[in-house]
C-alpha cells in the first residue's frame, strides 16, 4: 500500500472551510512550499480567504521574508473552490475546519467520500472539542481518519494536537507528526477525551476569569492586566475576543456536556449574554472590548 512521503514538496493540502482557521491552515501549507486548496459553499467566504492569504504573502514579501519569485509561486499554488471534487482530487491531506457541530461535519465527510476520497489521503478534523472517535464512525477509511487540532491563528500558534481515534493507524499518526513538523509546528499526540489537552485546561482559565468578573471582584481589563503581568501573552478576555466568543462558548458547552455537566466546566452566563448581543469579539468589532476604533 502506498503512503505519503512528507519530505516531498508539491503535496496538496486541502482545507474545508474558508473561515479564520481554514485560511490560516491553507496559508501554512503554501508557506511550506506545497499546494493548498480551500473549499467552501460560500463564494464570499472564498473571496475573502483568497484576498487574505494573498495579502499575507505580499506582506511577507515586503518584509523581505519571501522573494518576489516565492510570493508569486505561493499565490499561484492556492485554489479556492466550491467544487468538492476539486478539493478531493489528488489531495494528500484533507483538513476539515467548519462549524463545531457533529452533524455538519458528518455530512461533509460523506460528501468528501462520495466525491472520490482515496485510501491514501488522510482525512482530518480540526475539531477542538468533539470526540474524534464519534466522528470516525462509519468513515470509509477509518484508519486514515485523525484529529488535527490547530490553534488560532493557525499560521502563528506553534502547537498542534494530533488526536488518535481507536481506529486511526500508527502510520497515519506518524505522517501527521511529519506534516506538522514540515509546517513548523510542535505536534503533541493527545488522547480522545473531551477538550483534549489544551481546551480542558483552558475551560478553567476562561470560566474562573468570568466568575471573578461576574462577582465584581475585578474588571475584565484588570484580570487581563494581571494575567499578562504573570507572563501570559494575552489575558483571558482578550483571548476570547480573538478566538470569537461564539466559538469559545460553543466549545465550553461541548466540553461541559461530555463531562456530564461537571460544575467546573459550566458555561458562563456572562459570555452567553455577550454572544446573545452579537458581540463575538474582534471579528464583529466588539466583544468584552470595543475594537471599532482599531478596525
Amino acid at each position: 500500500m502506498f503512503f505519503l512521503n512528507i519530505q516531498d514538496k508539491d503535496m496538496i493540502i486541502s482545507v474545508c472551510g474558508a473561515g479564520t482557521m481554514g485560511r490560516g491552515i491553507a496559508l501554512l501549507g503554501l508557506l511550506s512550499g506545497n499546494n493548498a486548496r480551500i473549499y467552501d459553499v460560500s463564494e464570499t467566504a472564498l473571496q475573502n480567504a483568497d484576498a487574505y492569504i494573498k495579502t499575507q504573502i505580499t506582506k511577507l514579501c515586503e518584509k523581505g521574508k519571501l522573494s518576489q519569485e516565492e510570493a508569486y509561486r505561493y499565490s499561484q499554488n492556492l485554489l479556492c473552490t466550491n467544487d468538492i471534487s476539486m478539493l478531493v482530487k489528488d489531495a494528500n491531506f484533507i483538513i476539515e475546519a467548519i462549524i463545531e457541530f457533529p452533524e455538519p461535519k458528518h455530512e461533509l465527510f460523506v460528501s468528501i467520500e462520495n466525491a472520490g476520497l482515496s485510501e491514501t489521503t488522510i482525512l482530518a478534523t480540526n475539531t477542538s472539542s468533539l470526540s474524534v472517535n464519534v466522528l470516525s464512525k462509519n468513515r470509509k477509511y477509518p484508519h486514515r481518519f485523525v484529529g488535527l487540532h490547530f490553534f488560532n491563528p493557525a499560521q502563528i500558534m506553534k502547537l498542534v494536537e494530533i488526536v488518535q481515534a481507536s481506529s486511526t493507524s500508527e502510520k497515519t499518526v506518524e505522517e501527521c507528526v511529519a506534516l506538522c513538523t514540515l509546517l513548523g509546528k510542535s505536534p503533541v499526540i493527545a488522547k480522545d477525551v473531551p477538550g483534549f489537552i489544551v481546551n480542558r485546561v483552558a475551560r478553567n482559565f476562561y470560566n474562573e476569569s468570568m466568575r471573578i468578573a461576574t462577582e465584581q471582584m475585578a474588571t475584565p481589563k484588570q484580570i487581563d492586566s494581571i494575567m499578562k503581568s504573570a507572563g501570559f501573552r494575552m489575558g483571558p478576555f482578550e483571548l476570547m475576543d480573538l478566538i470569537g466568543n461564539d466559538i469559545n462558548l460553543d466549545v465550553t458547552k461541548s466540553v461541559a456536556s461530555q463531562y456530564f455537566y461537571e460544575p467546573r466546566f459550566t458555561p458562563s452566563l456572562m459570555q452567553q449574554t455577550v454572544v446573545n448581543a452579537g458581540n463575538y469579539g474582534r471579528k464583529t468589532g466588539s466583544g468584552f472590548y470595543d475594537y471599532n476604533d482599531t478596525l
